[in-house]
Order: structure tokens, then sequence, then C-alpha cells
């Protein structure tokens, strides 16, 4: 009874791993879990507020389909503000989450057989969303040298009659990459040439950015495509408000309304206390920001300082987001104490959760074996001891 569009969709990986973390550690055992994408900080008190106060006011009843005027005018106020983009009411849409609003995206303008460029490594949901709307992803592997971002040539190559849509996602999960103004240009002066192919800029990790990074969006360095662009974002990694579940889109007015139509038939309107918890996020004080990026980059520096000293590991130094992506190829081939062999980044991520209790993620998910991905959205204390117990496990394989 399963429909046949679903034998290619896999669970999500990274729920996989959380879920399984979460299962050990309720059987007594300390796991650490590295797996989940999801700030620890508490959503700041100014937002939770507002969330009580729209309750209290009674504001618990539908809302239109794309989202409320108030938080569509505040998100307009986001664009216009960090930006430098102007959109109109009809030029937005508010989902349950950015993850929602993407996946609508997908049913809303994808034909059987349209292809989607994905540069790899890249967000694990991705590909799946092209499988469930009958189109073809166009896996594009990027390079560690390049520091996994998709080259002007690479891009050129992948562009075909069929392309639908390229997925550019910086700061990237996993690998925590940002494309410079530059290198968006760069990228611009080939999509120029291929008016047919539209860009879906995931810049969810916008505000989690280091060492002095100028963040940059496709439609901003380049205007001339933004009718060709839909940028998405939304308040889950910035305000630490994963489990509110906001995101949204800016784009075309046509495929704002194709994907408004998709979502008035699945979700209809997001949470209204959400939605209200939300404006207060965009419109208020970012203060407390600049207080979680500096304690993101010292945990980042920390655990790439911790995984640089382990013979067989090595980390780059990611500009964003709150990922790194170690490569374990080195230790492909290698034997566990129990004879087994590590053939891929999937069996050194089960033998780092089995023999050092450690949850990560392995790179197959995302489409890059030999490497696996971290999250350093915990504890100082607990990635130190996390980084510990894998130095102590690659130390036991021969």
């Amino acid at each position: 009874m399963i429909a046949s569009r679903l034998q290619a969709v896999q669970p999500s990986p990274t729920m996989a791993v959380t879920a399984k973390a979460a299962q050990l550690k309720a059987e007594g055992k300390d796991i650490i879990g590295l797996g989940a994408g999801e700030p620890d900080f508490d959503t700041p008190d100014h937002i939770k507020q507002a969330g009580i106060a729209a309750i209290e006011r009674g504001e618990t009843k539908y809302t239109p389909v794309d989202g409320t005027a108030a938080l569509k005018d505040a998100i307009i106020a986001k664009f216009q503000r960090d930006n430098n983009l102007t959109y109109a009411r009809n030029e937005i849409v508010v989902g349950c989450g950015a993850k929602q609003v993407i996946f609508n995206a997908m049913l809303a303008t994808v034909n059987a057989g349209d292809e989607v460029i994905i540069p790899a490594p890249y967000w694990v949901s991705y590909p799946d969303m092209v499988t469930v709307a009958e189109g073809k992803s166009v896996i594009v592997p990027t390079l560690a040298k390049d520091a996994f971002k998709l080259t002007p040539a690479q891009l050129s190559a992948a562009i075909t009659p069929k392309t639908r849509w390229l997925i550019l996602n910086s700061p990237s999960n996993p690998t925590g990459s940002a494309y410079t103004a530059d290198e968006l240009k760069a990228l611009a002066e080939v999509l120029k040439a291929a008016p047919h192919v539209h860009i879906l800029a995931d810049d969810i990790y916008e505000y989690l950015i280091y060492d002095d990074f100028k963040f940059a969006t496709l439609a901003s360095v380049a205007p001339e495509l933004k009718s060709r662009i839909l940028t998405v974002n939304g308040v889950s990694k910035a305000y630490s408000m994963t489990g509110w579940r906001i995101g949204y889109a800016a784009g075309a007015k046509e495929i704002i309304s194709a994907i408004t139509n998709v979502q008035s038939h699945s979700t209809s309107n997001p949470c209204s206390i959400s939605q209200a918890a939300s404006v207060a996020a965009l419109n208020g004080d970012h203060g407390f920001l600049k207080t979680w990026v500096q304690a993101f980059q010292a945990r980042r520096n920390m655990v790439v300082a911790a995984l640089n000293k382990i013979p067989g590991i090595t980390c780059a130094t990611p500009q964003g987001a709150f990922y790194v992506f170690p490569s374990c190829e080195a230790l492909i081939g290698k034997k566990t104490p129990n004879g087994e062999v590590i053939n891929n980044s999937t069996d050194f991520s089960r033998y780092l959760l089995e023999e050092a209790l450690v949850a990560v993620v392995m790179g197959e998910a995302f489409g890059m074996d030999g490497y696996f991905r971290i999250s350093y959205a915990t504890s100082e204390t607990a990635l130190e001891k996390a980084c510990a117990r894998i130095a102590d496990a690659v130390a036991k394989l021969s």
C-alpha cells in the first residue's frame, strides 16, 4: 500500500541519529549527541513573552495560509534592513519551518524529469524532496580544496535544458562553508546565460557567521536575477526557535502563489502563536546574537583544534553555521578492536557511537563519503569530552 514514489525516499539520517542517541540514553548509556542541528540556547525571553501575549490576546485562530500581515511586514523589513532587498506582501510566504517551504517549492514547480542541481555535500533532505516531486537530483560533488563550494565551471557543466533549479545553501549544512559576494557574482555570470534556471537560496544560517566574514545572498549581489531567485530563511537557527516551526521565503509572486496553493491543501497556516513570536524575533533586539556567535565561534575553534590533533582526522575551519565536516578518509580500511573493517563513513560513525558513545552523522548522508558531521551546538564541556572519546576510539583502530 506504500506509494512507489516513496521507494527511493529515506528517513532523515540526522533525525535517525538523534533518535538512536536518545534511545541509548534511555537505556542508561552516557551518550554525547553531536548529531542534531539545533542550538542549545533557549529562545530569548522577549520572543517567548510575545508568544504568551498572543495566547492571552486570543490569537489562537486560523490565519491566512501564507502568514499574517504582521509577520509578512516583519519579513519584508528584515530583507530590506539586512539584505537591501525589497519585496511586497504577495512575494512572501510563511510555512511550518524552512523545510516545509522548500518542500512545497519543489512540489509546486518541479515536473517529472525536471533536473535540480544540488552541490554535494548537501543538506540531507534536498534530494528526497526532489524525488517526491518526481524530479531528478543532479548531484555535483564539490572539493575540499574549494572549501566544498560550487565553482562556476562545475555549475556550467551541470546545466542542461532540463534544469529547473539550482539549490545553494550558504552557510552550508553540513560543511559550514559560506560563499563570498565575489563567488556568488561568478556563479551569477553562469546563471545569466541560462534564463530557464531558477535558484533556491537557502540562507537559514545567515546570522551564524564568524571571523568577520561578510554574509552575502545571491539576490543582493545579482539583482538582475532576483525574479528567478527564491530566498528561503527562518527563525529556527538564529533565534533558537526550532520547535516553533516558522520558515519563510521571498520570490516572484507566481511561485509564492503556487507554494501557498500547495500549503493550503496540507498544513494550511503556520501556528498563529509562533507567527506572533516570530514578529518579535525579527523586529526585536538582536543583541543576544553577538553573545551566541562568540560562544559558537569559541566552540568551533576548540573542536577544530582537537580534531586536527587526532591522527587520521583532518578538519577545516568553517565560516558559518554550527557544524564541522572533518575527513576520516585516512581511517577507511582500518579495523576495530572487534576485527570489523571500517569500509566507509557510516561504519566509522557507527563505531564512534558504539565504542566512544558519541553520536555524529555519516558523510554518506550528505552525499559525500569519507567525512562525518559534528554539530557543536552544545556545551564546551560535552564537546571536550566527545573529542577526547573520539581520539581514544581512533587510537584503538589498527
